[in-house]
């Protein structure tokens, strides 16, 4: 038996993995178990391979504690979308299956990572939805768990031929880094395996442990950072020169988890390891997985991500591993500028003759709801769209593709529904994220998405009033210092510690380069709003041209003393 006190033993997630026979586990059987709405904590650290979270209605857990009965459990499952693109015919098939399967009010959810999650899925339905995905060509394989997760990159790529490079690429990376084994099909689509199967098959680039984390890959394309590329593990930066890419700045050790009160969990941002040509991509990717591999930690969970394996050991020795692994040679990296991390919004042409639509949605959150049927109107759409729909790396969506000829009909079921507002939603609005929190996430400490609107609706007549109201100034607020909605990198970031109470982050830089400071430890919302509000006041009397809400305050309101871990080496304006 392990000592979970004794640094030297490998966690107890480690000896899950390493007797699971590939991701199987006791998956099958506790799944098939109608006796609870649950199942144990092992499977439920093995299903997260399989993109699926074991969560319960926490607005539920008192009363059904009073009256002796079990949590009301139920599972969220994360689709593996790479690039976040859709077809019609997914999107009309994903709303059908969360009007069926989802408890509560059905709803489809865009998440930070440019997927899909479903909350409120129970037990007996979790099979009925991956096989109804998969009659699409949907996934849910390695959206969860110790592997390289859903891969991020700019969406519509049609606007022009470098952007589709991109994507081809990003895809490429995401499909070589699945997980091998067989298991996925093996307990949700039926699929037979011969007796004995699982013992002889392998995972040549994971091995049988996988990673000792979650591990996260963003493709960027200058001058728009929406992918946060800095707050990857693997990051991947376009280079253009004459229209055409050359290649990529490679960044390693980006993550922004951290937890309250443990100094030695920390947001790091990325460090620029060198510049690579496209062909080198997935030879690259595969030698900074598996030096992550070889050399994360697997004592202390807290301690395995990357980025501290960076921190540890050095980028020049990283950098190193992977050199001689891969056989590349890192090239002198190449300066990049940033501008913008905000998703285009309404009509914009493409250089193929087509169009897309930005559509602003709040929290990633498509439900039908009084005057804003928002998921009625998008089925309306995908019921005629000949195109597809992209997920965004910030919550929102694209109806991509659309045609001349369709152009008009769609802007008619939009303006039809009421949403053709894009253009009268304030600067703060367009640039703000919450993770779900509560009640379904078990990690949430505080709630993020369903008090976001009422933060909005009191900070907005403020900028109105400061003239402001048309700036781009990024809010991000998450249920727990996990960091899903990315607040460290947010010139506003709260931070859920417990009902109600927030740490309060100022000054990050806009573009996504610098991370935020603590300005409060704990306040309520209440009293954030009125820390913030003289801010933005004085912001918008004393700024300086061109200067930014979180390089104000991180010039004129922050101290110059603090201590907090940004950028080693940028090379981005």
């Amino acid at each position: 038996m392990t000592n979970p006190t004794d640094p030297l033993q490998p966690s107890a997630n480690e000896g899950i993995k390493a007797r699971s026979h590939h991701l199987r586990g006791t998956i099958a059987q506790e799944m098939a178990d109608t006796s609870t709405g649950g199942i144990s904590e092992e499977a439920g650290q093995l299903t997260k391979f399989h993109g699926l979270y074991l969560q319960d209605d926490r607005d539920q857990r008192i009363a059904l504690k009073r009256e002796g009965k079990e949590k009301a459990f139920q599972f969220m499952l994360r689709v593996r979308l790479p690039g976040g693109r859709t077809t019609p015919q997914q999107w009309l098939t994903l709303d059908q299956l969360a009007s069926d399967l989802e408890v509560g009010s059905p709803s489809l959810r865009l998440t930070t990572r440019q997927t899909f999650q479903f909350h409120g899925v129970l037990k007996g339905n979790v099979k009925k939805l991956v096989q109804g995905m998969h009659g699409v060509l949907l996934d849910s394989i390695a959206a969860c768990g110790d592997v390289n997760r859903n891969v991020m990159t700019s969406p519509n790529p049609e606007r022009n031929p470098v952007l589709m490079q991109v994507y081809e690429q990003a895809k490429a990376w995401s499909d070589f880094a699945l997980p091998k084994t067989h298991a996925y099909h093996e307990i949700w689509l039926d699929d037979e395996l011969v007796a004995g199967g699982e013992a002889r098959e392998s995972e040549p680039m994971y091995g049988a442990t996988y990673l000792p984390r979650k591990f996260k890959t963003g493709f960027a394309v200058p001058p728009s950072n929406d992918v946060d590329v800095f707050s990857q593990d693997l990051g991947f930066i376009a280079i253009i020169e004459n229209d055409k890419l050359v290649g990529y700045n490679v960044t390693i050790g980006g993550g922004l988890g951290m937890s309250h009160g443990n100094v030695d969990t920390f947001p790091r941002l990325a460090d620029v390891a060198g510049f690579i040509t496209p062909e080198q991509v997935i030879p690259i990717g595969e030698a900074v997985l598996t030096t992550q591999r070889d050399y994360g930690d697997r004592h202390n969970r807290k301690h395995a991500r990357l980025k501290y394996t960076i921190e540890d050991k050095g980028l020049d020795w990283f950098r190193g591993e992977v050199e001689q692994r891969s056989g590349i040679k890192f090239q002198p990296a190449r300066y990049i500028t940033f501008t913008t991390i905000e998703d285009p919004h309404g009509w914009h042409e493409c250089a193929d003759g087509t169009w897309f639509y930005g559509l602003h949605i709040l929290s990633g959150r498509v439900v039908d709801r009084p005057g804003w049927p928002m998921k009625a109107a998008l089925r309306e759409i995908a019921r005629i769209h000949t195109g597809d729909f992209r997920l965004t790396p910030s919550q929102n969506l694209t109806i991509s593709g659309v045609t001349l000829e369709q152009k008009p009909v769609i802007d008619g079921i939009l303006q039809k529904h009421g949403l053709d507002q894009e253009n009268e939603r304030s600067g703060l609005r367009l640039n703000s994220m919450s993770c779900v929190a509560l009640p379904t996430c078990g990690l949430a400490l505080s709630e993020s998405e369903r008090v976001l609107p009422g933060l909005l609706a009191k900070l907005e007549p403020v900028l109105d009033g400061a003239g402001l109201q048309r700036d781009a100034i990024s809010l991000r607020m998450t249920g727990c210092p996990n960091g899903c909605a990315r607040p460290y990198l947010a010139e506003i970031g709260l931070v859920g510690k417990a009902p109600n109470k927030f740490a309060l982050y100022l000054g990050a830089k806009y573009q996504g380069t610098r991370l935020n400071r603590l300005y409060a430890a704990t306040v309520t919302l209440e009293q954030a709003i009125e820390m913030v509000t003289p801010l933005i006041q004085r912001y918008a009397k004393e700024r300086q041209p061109g200067e930014g809400f979180g390089d104000y305050c991180d010039r004129a309101v922050l101290p110059k003393d603090a201590t907090f871990h940004s950028v080693g080496t940028p090379l981005a304006a």
